[in-house]
């Protein structure tokens, strides 16, 4: 049933930390989900430098989904998107053929505060590797939501268990976070060919083995997957249909090897558009140097 355990690695992004799941040696991809970064979790005090924020990067190829259990950001697109993201709702940023963007913690910066959250990328298709840029933010009322027996669930994007979330979605898939009482048990059930379940929050237990906190449990084909909670706990569920081998290279994401070439030169060229409100710096290519001083700044 279980085919692979995925422990986080603890990341240092220069302010807090990020326990990466995807991608791993053994397993790249999860359906077309082919990057998972668990935030936090982190505690703030008011005043912290701004070394924390995520300054603007590129991407193609791919979707970024961030959804938050504590906290506040602030997301800075290249097509015009200034988006703050709060619990229980969903950023969802089309890179396509090219967009640039930032993530400011200006609310946490003013007040302190926890930050806890999962950001995901998702692989386009190869027939949609070059759609337009392009961003959109869901509330939590136009995600599905299910409570009983001990159990709460909300349907981030896609479809599972008779219900479709309000994210537009490229492919088939699902993205579920699920909160179990200690003693509750729930089903996953095995309507798509490739999933997984991360250890958000507690202890969990599956096919007589006990999980943590910081884990992913990628399970075989064609089989439910029946879930215990020995704690509170908070699992999210991740999967659907793949899309093919991608490549990865740093922030791009691609079917070809030479269009992660093309997007590297194209950002180390300065061809790709800033955020407006993000025009005074960025992060360069890795191994390039770091750009000269602003003397405007």
């Amino acid at each position: 049933m279980i085919d692979l355990v995925i422990d986080q690695r603890r990341k240092d992004l220069g302010g807090f930390e990020v326990g990466r799941v995807l991608p791993f040696a053994q397993r790249r991809m999860v359906g077309p989900f082919i990057f998972f970064d668990h935030m936090g979790p982190a505690e703030f005090q008011p005043g912290f430098g701004r070394e924390v924020d995520v300054r603007p990067h590129p991407h193609i190829g791919l979707s970024t989904l961030s959804y938050l259990f504590e906290g506040e950001m602030t997301h800075r697109d290249s097509v015009g998107a200034v988006q703050p993201i709060r619990p229980g709702e969903v950023n969802w940023m089309t890179a396509g053929r090219g967009i640039t963007h930032s993530e400011r913690f200006e609310h946490l910066r003013a007040h302190g505060g926890r930050m806890n959250g999962i950001q995901t990328w998702i692989a386009l298709p190869v027939e949609d590797e070059e759609t337009d840029p392009g961003f959109a933010h869901y509330p939590p009322d136009q995600l599905p939501t299910y409570e009983g027996g001990g159990m709460w669930a909300r349907l981030i994007a896609g479809e599972a268990f008779g219900a479709k979330s309000a994210v537009r979605t490229h492919s088939p898939m699902f993205y579920i976070h699920w909160r179990l009482d200690a003693g509750a048990q729930a089903q996953l059930p095995a309507e798509y060919p490739e999933r997984a379940a991360y250890v958000a929050q507690g202890v969990v237990e599956v096919d007589g083995r006990q999980f943590h906190e910081g884990q992913m449990l990628v399970f075989a084909p064609g089989e439910p997957v029946l879930f215990t909670a020995v704690t509170p706990v908070i699992v999210m569920l991740l999967g659907g249909e793949p899309v093919g081998p991608r490549f990865i290279e740093w922030n791009f994401v691609s079917s070809s090897k030479d269009r992660l070439e093309q997007a590297k030169a194209d950002w180390r060229a300065g061809r790709m558009k800033l955020p407006d409100a993000d025009h005074d710096e960025f992060i360069p290519l890795p191994g390039d140097p770091p750009p000269p001083a602003n003397p405007m700044s």
